[in-house]
């Protein structure tokens, strides 16, 4: 990794600036372009130093206040195609596969489903029930209690 992508990490990894062209404003920083900025970041996720961009939501803030992960005992040679349905649902915030950890943990297939009220939660999570045929699957609901800090990774 060269210095000007670890300018521009340092720059990126508490946010980007809240104006109307954010990739300018770190460019400007840099002593560079917009377009340069795009393509080092787009360089940094292709090569993998980067793994992904995204943005940390404060559910909590905004009035999501029934937030669940649901844990899914899903057969390993399905994981993959039920993880690419749940996609679909508008509602599934997040979605990852994870090693099962027996006897205590069987679970592999994680997602999140964020709501006003816990009610609404399971009634999304019937749909994806119905909708993906997931009625002989074992799962479980897990509410969160408590709020942690959230952040992006740190590098």
């Amino acid at each position: 990794m060269n210095h000007q992508h670890q300018q521009l990490i340092t720059l990126i990894q508490d946010g980007l600036p809240l104006v109307p062209r954010p990739y300018l404003a770190i460019a400007e920083q840099l002593g560079t372009t917009e377009t340069e900025v795009i393509s080092s970041i787009q360089s940094l996720l292709h090569s993998g130093l980067m793994k992904r961009l995204g943005i940390v939501v404060r559910h909590r803030q905004l009035g999501y206040r029934a937030n669940a992960m649901v844990v899914w005992d899903i057969p390993d040679h399905q994981v993959t195609q039920l993880g690419q349905q749940f996609k679909q649902f508008d509602f599934v915030t997040l979605c990852y596969r994870r090693k099962r950890h027996l006897p205590q943990w069987p679970y592999n297939l994680f997602c999140m489903i964020h709501s006003q009220e816990q009610d609404t939660v399971l009634q999304k999570l019937q749909t994806m029930i119905e909708v993906c045929q997931l009625q002989q699957i074992p799962h479980q609901v897990l509410f969160s209690k408590r709020c942690f800090k959230q952040c992006g990774a740190r590098y």
